[in-house]
């Protein structure tokens, strides 16, 4: 079995991973950038995403990829994946690092330490006012997946009061006080103080916060965006902030990607723009937990143990 590692693990990351393969055949490290065709047509294992899914075309052998990220755009588009290939993504990794950039952009926001660190570049010694409180916040969490239920918990530790909204509603997380599907999200979008968001990216959530929705929102409401950027009609977010109909917004995640330069909301009062960098490996835990995950599905699958994180190829969502 000839097994690809494509992500920029550490010396003793990559000694846990070979841990795991022991007796498994060929393991090979290379960093996405450096692979070729005839690389990929030998690989029967993948861990980790390539620069492209459409590489995947090369593959001749592939019984299984398993990404390096939560995010499953292109890999679930049919004829990406060669025969009955598994998919499976990184969910359990990204909750950490992903929810504490939510939680710090929020805090920014309400308290006006975006304003007050451009009164700092200008040695401006100027209050600006009265800020706002967390605690006590109705916050409206939209998509429950781990990054979700981390955001949820940290808002409920400082007193909050959590709502979540979810694809199928199951069971109700320990940290979220009310649960709902999708179909009742306009009767909750006036309720929130915040609303945080982490969907992936497919035709179902294109622009679930559109300019209607938005629109139903409070003067009060922070929207905070860590999924993906379609989820969101970034002009009419744009337009809410320029008009003052909502306090703020917080996005790591854009529509279009990269941001173009001319966009209005760069300069849009209350709006502070980071360029998809909370879900990377700047937090070093982060990658920490995705060796963790390769090394647990990679020991379930010589041992032919059903994996986790098993993507379903028409939903993108995990079964």
């Amino acid at each position: 079995m000839k097994i690809l590692v494509t992500p920029p693990f550490t010396e003793e990351q990559k000694r846990k991973i070979c841990s795991a393969a022991v007796n498994a055949g060929d393991l090979r490290f290379c960093l996405k950038k450096d692979i070729t065709p005839d690389i990929l047509k030998e690989a029967e294992v993948i861990l980790g995403n390539l620069e492209s899914p459409e590489q995947l075309q090369a593959s001749e052998n592939l019984k299984w990829i398993q990404l390096n990220n939560a995010g499953t755009e292109g890999y679930c588009t049919p004829g990406i994946l060669p025969g009955d290939a598994l998919l499976t993504n990184a969910t359990g990794a990204y909750g950490l690092a992903i929810s504490e950039h939510m939680m710090a952009c929020l805090f920014m926001l309400r308290k006006k330490l975006d304003l007050y660190y451009v009164n700092q570049l200008a040695c401006r010694w100027k209050s600006e006012g009265h800020v706002g409180v967390i605690q006590g916040s109705t916050v409206l969490v939209i998509g429950l997946g781990d990054i979700g239920t981390s955001f949820a918990a940290k808002m409920k530790a400082l007193g909050c009061h959590t709502i979540g909204v979810k694809r199928r509603v199951g069971d109700k997380p320990e940290d979220v006080d009310e649960l709902y599907g999708m179909e009742e999200l306009d009767n909750l979008l006036p309720r929130a103080d915040v609303v945080a968001m982490s969907l992936p990216g497919n035709p179902s959530t294109y622009h679930v916060l559109n300019r209607e929705r938005i629109a139903l929102l409070s003067p009060n409401a922070i929207v905070l965006n860590a999924g993906r950027g379609t989820a969101i009609d970034t002009d009419a977010l744009s337009d809410a902030l320029y008009e003052g109909k909502i306090a703020g917004a917080a996005l790591d995640v854009t529509d279009p990607e990269p941001l173009p330069a001319e966009h209005p909301i760069w300069k849009a009062p209350g709006a502070i723009i980071t360029p998809h960098i909370s879900g990377g490996y700047a937090l070093p835990e982060t990658l920490q937990q995705i060796a963790e995950i390769f090394a647990d599905n990679l020991r379930r699958y010589q041992a032919g143990e059903p994996l986790k994180n098993v993507i379903d190829l028409e939903t993108g969502y995990c079964k």
